[in-house]
């Protein structure tokens, strides 16, 4: 139940073969900049659709070769962050580690602002200039990415600009997203199976599981000691996340742009006509979840459901599987859809790809993570039983399937946006629930199957919905100045309130404070995505359902081209479908709440 790092990297954070990678980064990434600088030197063209100038003839002559460095140095950066990360996450007082995690921190920084001049570079060519460049053979299978990187160099600032505001994020900006991993390190939580004369101490990661057990109680005190832990920590979360937002909003002013949902959106790649058609059909279908929501709050006893009450299993029917027969198990369950992907996840569980001990000192929560140059992937969770966790390693198995097909592609070809990255991880899911409830014979292991497959529409379509109004209220809020914490916190519950159809007891008022996922500095609104991939496999699946066995080669087609297309283009060419119109999004809320009035006749009885 514990990876292996040291095949990537023996020694850990001490590593000589890793310390040593880390100045070879450092040298290839000034090796570039300084030729990226040298031929800025050049005048550049006054007109750029003028004939080529003398620096457009240095870009055209030497762009290819740049473009090969800078994607041999984009696997390394990308092996180099994984590693540090897992080190981080398996150990969150690991102080070697987060010395190397800064110094990796500032190589990316480093990496930025040269890629800034490169982008300038794509950016001054003259029409014809980048026609000329984009015919070059060597080039085809990364002109999508080099396409999309020149349009978004002239909606920037000066690369000067660009560059320095990257090199003063790593104590600035990002430095205030680290501060939630120093928050959740020291954060402790009295164990609620402990009696009064008891002093057991949990980790976030290991609490976090606490929330969603079957004894009702002990869940219910988890998560009073949660919310008190966090209140606890709030002035400091809102210190980070007002200062990560201050910092977005003056950038974007900067740049001329008015809504805070263009980077996001142009991060991956959607419109927010696609945006919008996604919500409207969410909010359509919520109608059928909140008779799920009712039923569920009388199966437990009460009025309405607490939050530690949503993702609770139910009664009789929450039961534990052993860590070795869940892999087994999801093993199977990929095999009868495809046994490519079923024995890349039997290689990856084989290898030691994935660290799922309940030990203390882990982050909480779960994640996956390429190393590109090595060709393998890593998975970190906490398993502790639950379907649940069945459902995570699932889920992470999918992501690591996914950039398993993408590895021979070129680097630039690589970089999948965020939104069709949870598409693969929510089909892996989606094939274990669906063929588990198949199979399932006994009137409590459907039940608790069906429970958990609305569970995650529950999360998909309200928890995460939650999350994107909090957080579009929050940035508006935060345009006047400083926003407390006590106003934070109502802005969670209200959205919560509003997300949740009203179905909520007891909301989490500081769940903002505890989520990973409002800190991160590389991706702003990470929480759209993750509906927009559930919706998306949910559309890919109605097609598998359809198709049958053949559709795997299909599905892995898709996967592939998900680094160089727009997700409205990967859509259209491979499941003939518009995302910027509400039918398809329609069609996957209703198969995504086709299991509602199962779960209402079962619970009937």
């Amino acid at each position: 139940m514990s990876w292996n790092l040291e095949s990537l990297y023996a020694g850990g954070a001490q590593s000589a073969a890793y310390c040593a990678e880390l100045d070879g980064l450092e040298r290839s990434i000034g090796e570039l900049d300084e030729a990226l600088r040298a031929a800025s030197t050049v005048a550049p063209a006054a007109d750029v659709s003028a004939a080529v100038q003398p620096q457009q003839a240095e870009a055209l002559l030497r762009l290819p070769e740049w473009t090969e460095r800078l994607q041999a140095i984009l696997l390394r950066l990308r092996q180099a962050e994984s590693f540090v990360s897992c080190l981080l996450a398996q150990n969150m007082k690991d102080d070697a580690a987060a010395a190397c995690h800064d110094r990796v921190q500032t190589l990316a920084a480093a990496y930025q602002a040269m890629l800034t001049r490169y982008d300038a570079a794509l950016a001054q060519l003259s029409d014809q200039s980048w026609r000329a460049l984009l015919a070059r053979p060597e080039l085809a299978a990364v002109a999508f990415g080099l396409e999309e990187r020149r349009l978004q160099a002239r909606e920037r600032l000066a690369p000067e600009l660009e560059a320095l505001a990257g090199e003063l994020a790593v104590d600035g900006y990002h430095a205030w997203g680290e501060l939630y991993n120093t928050i959740v390190a020291q954060a402790r939580f009295r164990s609620p199976d402990a009696s009064d004369d008891q002093e057991e101490w949990l980790s976030a990661g290991q609490m976090h599981n606490r929330l969603s057990g079957g004894d009702r109680a002990l869940r219910e005190r988890a998560y009073d000691e949660w919310e008190r832990v966090w209140e606890a920590q709030a002035p400091l979360c809102a210190d980070a996340l007002n200062r990560i937002a201050g910092f977005r909003l003056k950038l974007y002013a900067r740049r001329g742009w008015e809504s805070v949902l263009k980077e996001p959106l142009q991060l991956n790649r959607m419109s927010e006509a696609t945006l919008t058609a996604m919500w409207s059909a969410v909010e359509a279908g919520k109608a059928e979840l909140t008779r799920y929501l009712g039923r569920k709050a009388e199966l437990l006893g009460v009025e309405r459901l607490d939050w530690h009450d949503v993702e609770a299993p139910l009664g009789a029917a929450a039961k534990t599987m052993p860590y070795d027969e869940a892999g087994a198990f999801i093993v199977e369950r990929f095999r009868a859809f495809s046994p490519a992907m079923a024995d890349f996840a039997a290689r990856a569980l084989q290898e030691g790809w994935v660290e799922a001990e309940d030990r203390p000192g882990k982050r909480p929560g779960g994640f996956c993570t390429a190393f590109p140059v090595s060709r393998q992937t890593r998975i970190f969770m906490t398993y502790s039983g639950t379907p649940s966790n069945v459902a995570t390693l699932a889920h992470e198995l999918g992501h690591a399937y996914h950039q398993h097909l993408m590895d021979d592609l070129p680097p630039l070809a690589q970089e999948y946006a965020m939104n069709v990255a949870e598409t693969a991880s929510t089909f892996a899911e989606m094939l274990v629930a669906d063929s588990a409830l198949q199979l399932a014979s006994d009137p409590q292991e459907r039940l608790g199957l069906l429970e958990d497959k609305l569970g995650r529409a529950v999360a998909f379509f309200m928890n995460i919905h939650a999350r994107f109004q909090f957080e579009t209220a929050f940035y508006e809020r935060r345009r006047s100045g400083l926003v407390s914490a006590q106003e934070i916190g109502a802005l969670m519950t209200e959205a919560q309130t509003e997300a949740f159809a009203g179905t909520l007891g007891r909301p989490h008022p500081h769940f903002w404070a505890s989520k990973l996922h409002f800190y991160l500095t590389d991706v702003p609104f990470y929480n759209f995505p993750y509906t927009f991939g559930y919706l998306f496999s949910s559309g890919i699946y109605a097609r598998a359902l359809a198709e049958g066995p053949a559709f795997a080669a299909r599905y892995d087609a898709l996967l592939r081209d998900t680094g160089r297309m727009s997700v409205e283009e990967l859509a259209q060419r491979h499941l003939g479908v518009r995302l910027d119109e509400p039918q398809f999004w329609r069609e996957a809320v209703r198969l995504a709440t086709s299991d509602v009035e199962a779960f209402m006749e079962l619970t009937a009885r």
